[in-house]
């Protein structure tokens, strides 16, 4: 028996490592090897929430830089700090490209409140973006009070006339998505100076697009039409003053006194600051999008400084990964988004002249919150391509692939059949600090900020990769 036992292993080890190694079967001519796309999912997510830099970078932009309005020190300041940031990632390929931006300050503004023969009382309040001002002269009138545009239709012609009309519409609480509640409300003709102006009243007064219950004013941009005659002035107020100037406003007549020295001059240059990681296949673009410029109150931090450093942890996250893109992934941060879009039309105008072949554009320009998925504006074929890669966004809370609007800086490209992508994240608290002097740095969560991240970079990993 020992015998058998001694020869038996010897037989078989002779036999094992007589054998040829396995061969891989040659792979079929025109199919692509199979790819764990988990595997990779997770390789980007320990990445950024290990060794991310988006937070950081959050804080050197906002407590840094501060406010970057179009046309400022601040924006200037913020041009530098982002080409020295994409040449800290490694990035080579950065340029400028000059767009235009109105020259547009806010000066000194005050708004009085005056109930019957009572005394003066300060509010709180901020001009429009680009608004015209009083000339630094005491603008004086009554308020009359407008809550729906069926009640500014009911005027008849002279009764606005020489007043201040003062709008107290809140967004709606019923509607979920504050996003679609703050469009439904920033679009109403209530909210518009030209259409105010064309009834004859002499300013206008809103309450603050906002979802806080705080007295916190809010701004807002002013478009005027080219055929006004008359520029009015235009000014928000927060929504605990609006509510109680309604209260006073139904019980007896008020007087406002504004004071703005709000003005204009012309217009001048801001560039777009573009970086970009060539492809190694070819010199299709995927683009990634978020707006550098910030009102000047506040410091921008939820509007749009994450959008801003999450677009560079994607470039920085590729970097350290060692990925081979094999097209084109180019970040476009745009100028002057606040007070007149010029940086968006200015780079779409950009890629129609070279006639550059973009295969896919992604925005994200709702606060670095926890996120949930992606608003896809593309034609079905495209998103039904896209569709089959929720298995792999699910494991990161990743889940909302059905809403089909990209509203922001990089909707100009849809005009060029651009695939358009925009990040969707839980805004339930965006609007709080949206356009305030409440949006700053400590309202930004690390982790949330990263995880959004770490989508945006998973989806462009997936475009890359499949398109």
């Amino acid at each position: 028996m020992k015998k058998i036992f001694i020869i038996l292993p010897l037989f078989l080890s002779g036999f094992l490592f007589s054998q040829k190694k396995p061969q891989k079967s040659p792979a079929k001519k025109g199919t692509v090897a199979k790819f764990n796309y988990h595997d990779e999912f997770r390789k980007i997510s320990d990445e950024i929430l290990t060794n991310g830099k988006a937070y950081d970078n959050l804080g050197e932009l906002t407590k840094g830089v501060g406010p970057r309005f179009s046309a400022t020190p601040g924006y200037a300041k913020a041009v530098e700090w982002a080409e020295k940031k994409f040449k800290e990632i490694g990035i080579d390929m950065i340029w400028r490209q000059e767009a235009k931006a109105p020259v547009w300050i806010r000066g000194k503004e005050s708004l009085q409140i005056k109930a019957g023969n009572g005394d003066w009382k300060n509010i709180r309040m901020l001009s429009f973006g680009n608004s015209e001002g009083t000339g630094g002269k005491d603008l004086v009138g009554e308020i009359v009070l407008i809550n729906s545009t069926s009640e500014l239709n009911a005027m008849s012609i002279g009764q606005l006339k020489d007043k201040i009309v003062f709008v107290n519409v809140p967004m709606d609480p019923k509607i979920i998505n504050t996003s679609d509640s703050y469009l439904q409300t920033a679009k109403s003709k209530l909210v518009s100076a030209s259409i105010i102006a064309k009834t004859g009243a002499k300013a206008l007064i809103i309450r603050s697009l906002t979802t806080a219950n705080d007295d916190t004013p809010h701004a807002k941009m002013i478009y005027y039409e080219p055929e006004d005659k008359i520029k009015i002035p235009a000014l928000s107020i927060g929504v605990r003053s609006a509510d109680e100037l309604e209260k006073i406003v139904k019980k007896q007549k008020v007087t406002a006194k504004i004071n703005m020295t709000a003005e204009s001059k012309g217009d001048t240059t801001n560039p777009n600051i573009i970086a970009e990681i060539q492809g190694k296949k070819d010199s299709k673009v995927i683009v990634l999008g978020a707006q550098l410029d910030s009102w000047d109150v506040g410091e921008g931090a939820v509007d749009d400084g994450t959008g801003v450093v999450q677009c560079m942890e994607v470039l920085r996250t590729l970097k350290a990964l060692g990925y081979e893109n094999n097209h084109t992934i180019r970040v476009v941060l745009y100028a002057n988004s606040e007070n007149g879009g010029q940086g968006r039309e200015m780079y779409a105008a950009y890629v129609k002249k070279r006639d550059e072949k973009h295969i896919f554009a992604l925005g994200t320009d709702a606060g670095g919150y926890s996120p949930r998925g992606f608003s896809l504006d593309m034609s079905p074929q495209r998103r039904r391509l896209v569709y089959p890669w929720k298995e792999y966004f699910l494991p990161y809370g990743v889940y909302d692939f059905d809403q089909t609007e990209a509203i922001q800086d990089i909707s100009p490209l849809k005009k060029l059949d651009i695939p358009l992508a925009e990040l969707v994240v839980d805004t339930q608290r965006y609007f709080d600090y949206h356009h305030s002097e409440q949006d700053t740095f400590d309202k930004v969560n690390k982790r949330e900020l990263l995880l959004g991240a770490v989508a945006i970079t998973q989806m462009i990993f997936m475009v890359d990769k499949n398109w």
